[in-house]
């Protein structure tokens, strides 16, 4: 299998989008006339992330996009905060006249779903917390997000890529080689390289703590909630998950065994029914 043959089941294509000012990769699939889902990454993550939940999903209008600064998005040269994040995605949503959007968010991408949620719920149907990011500040998961994605952007060698994909997968065999190379090419644009230490800002413990996730932040939830956990999760352990369980009003928790940080992806089979599912009840 390949990202070929993960979309090979309905048209697609790839375009950018003016947000803003910002050029925003998207990749696009679907029935346009249907309500949106739009599928947000991770930290140093890119759309590819999520090559196998596009033809599921084919019922809706789709959009999964290479987040500010991430991917081949624009950069522009600021140490990003959460805000920013979601700045961006709203002005994505505006520029492809999408009033309200169903939020996939795996990990960071998660992170920015919930604070749209809160601050933005007009804008948001529903929200999927997959391996979801911004509650806790543990150094040494922030430590190792900087030092693996740095070693990895900073040289040429293609093992490092493979190494720190592999850091995301319970199997490596998931890490394919394909996401490595598409990975690897991602990392060494000029643009990248000159740009890691901004997407990186969050792994700062000054600046994640005020971006963070409290309690009182998850209960302004109010939008139906779906968060979906590995239990190999490297960057965040099962309690994690079910303290987001307990402070969002009326969500649902999902555990995948044999799972790490990219459920949607190690575990499409067993995820995308899961997500339809919620995405039904959520629209109707």
């Amino acid at each position: 299998m390949t990202l070929w043959t993960d979309l090979s089941p309905l048209p697609f294509r790839i375009e950018y989008v003016d947000a803003k000012g910002v050029p925003t990769r998207a990749l696009r699939a679907g029935d346009p006339a249907a309500e949106a889902v739009v599928f947000l990454h991770g930290t140093s993550g890119h759309l590819e992330a999520f090559s196998r939940n596009i033809a599921a999903h084919a019922a809706y209008d789709l959009h999964a996009i290479d987040m500010l600064g991430h991917g081949y998005t624009g950069k522009p040269d600021r140490r990003y905060e959460i805000a920013d994040y979601v700045d961006h995605l709203l002005a994505y949503l505006d520029a492809a006249g999408v009033q309200r959007a169903h939020i996939v968010g795996e990990s960071l991408g998660g992170w920015v779903g919930a604070r749209a949620a809160i601050d933005h719920p007009e804008r948001i149907a529903s929200l999927q917390l997959l391996c979801a990011g911004g509650t806790v500040a543990n150094p040494e998961v922030m430590d190792r997000i900087r030092t693996s994605t740095k070693k990895a952007v900073e040289s040429d060698d293609i093992d490092l890529t493979r190494q720190r994909l592999r850091l995301l997968m319970a199997d490596d065999a998931d890490a394919t080689e394909e996401l490595v190379e598409i990975r690897h090419a991602i990392y060494h644009t000029p643009e990248f390289v000159a740009n890691v230490d901004n997407l990186l800002s969050l792994q700062d413990m000054e600046r994640r703590q005020r971006n963070i996730l409290r309690p009182e932040d998850l209960a302004r939830i109010t939008r139906p909630t779906l968060i979906v956990w590995g239990r190999k999760n490297p960057f965040g352990e099962v309690p994690e998950a079910n303290r987001m369980h307990e402070h969002i009003p009326g969500s649902e928790l999902v555990l995948f065994d044999d799972c790490g940080h990219w459920p949607q992806h190690e575990q499409a089979e067993q995820y995308n029914p899961i997500s339809l599912a919620f995405i039904a009840k959520a629209a109707a």
